[in-house]
């Protein structure tokens, strides 16, 4: 199993050389910075699996940090503070924190609490692993992943392929005209032609004729639009 990573954002350096030592020897990697400046940044470009982050920085505070990189993940953090009003404490959560240690603190503490977010996020990450499969038709995909096979072999659809299949094995049976598999799977039609979805079905059934030459599952339906054919495959 790969060992996992924690970011330490602390500007005081025996509280940093300090956590750095225990999370070590508790078997994790460990990245560390004494600024805030640079985290949203190291975040985007490195894994990391989690962030112990200290509050007061000398140039932006926690706060702001969490709020930052809450717009693009929801990786776990855990704020670190000399604050102990019960205030802090709120908004420190309401910014997007997983969890909140108050200085001075045990080091033992602090990979408990470590161990305990990570483990709350590994239990969630597989609930929805399973309730983002779809298994049905001889089709199994992951809406996490990005990823479908049809009879055990891998499906290579582009991102708006696998939208337009995905709607059709959620909602199997029902016919969908042009217009409406295009509000369900583009954010912005405004420059999109509802001809654009001809082609893209016809790309998922040569793409599918390719695994299994007799399979056509999405039928067209004469002057509506297009269905998943269920009644074929309702064996599999």
């Amino acid at each position: 199993m790969n060992k996992q990573t924690i970011l330490i954002v602390e500007d005081e350096a025996p509280i940093a050389e300090v956590l750095i030592v225990y999370c070590q020897n508790s078997g994790y990697l460990v990245e560390h910075l004494s600024s805030g400046k640079d985290v949203s940044r190291f975040v985007k470009e490195n894994r990391v699996d989690l962030i112990l982050l200290d509050l007061m920085l000398p140039d932006i505070d926690g706060l702001e940090i969490c709020k930052q990189i809450r717009v693009f993940s929801q990786l776990p953090i855990i704020m670190l503070t000399a604050k102990s009003e019960e205030i802090d404490k709120l908004l420190g959560l309401e910014f997007g924190a997983d969890d909140y240690i108050c200085k001075p603190f045990s080091p033992r503490e602090v990979m408990a609490r470590i161990k305990t977010v990570l483990r709350r996020v590994t239990n969630n990450a597989a609930e929805n692993h399973d309730r983002h499969l779809i298994k049905q038709f001889g089709f199994e995909m992951n809406s996490d992943d990005y990823e479908v096979t049809f009879k055990g072999q891998f499906l290579d659809l582009t991102p708006r392929e696998f939208s337009i299949l995905k709607l059709f094995l959620e909602n199997s049976g029902r016919v969908f005209s042009r217009d409406e598999i295009l509000n369900r799977t583009y954010d912005d039609i405004s420059d999109v032609s509802d001809r654009n979805i001809d082609t893209h079905i016809k790309n998922i059934r040569k793409k599918i004729s390719q695994i299994a030459e007799e399979e056509d599952p999405i039928r067209s339906v004469y002057g509506i639009g297009y269905k998943f054919n269920k009644t074929e495959y309702e064996g599999l």
